[in-house]
């Protein structure tokens, strides 16, 4: 099972500095429809990011 740190390292492409547990979004992946999950995590320390990633594609995306 990924872990919350490694789940923010792949949809932000670095290790974040700190990241919270993983959840399920209560959406469908816009490009599979697969199912969603979500992680907090702070990519800088002036930053929190809710980043999306689908279970079952490469589709991810952020709060931004």
């Amino acid at each position: 099972m990924v872990t919350a740190e490694r789940l923010a390292e792949l949809i932000e492409g670095e290790s974040p500095m700190e990241a919270d547990g993983i959840e399920d979004a209560d959406r469908d992946c816009p490009e599979c429809g697969g199912d969603v999950i979500t992680v907090d995590y702070m990519p800088s320390v002036t930053e929190l990011v809710t980043g999306y990633k689908c279970q079952d594609c490469d589709w991810s995306t952020t709060d931004r």
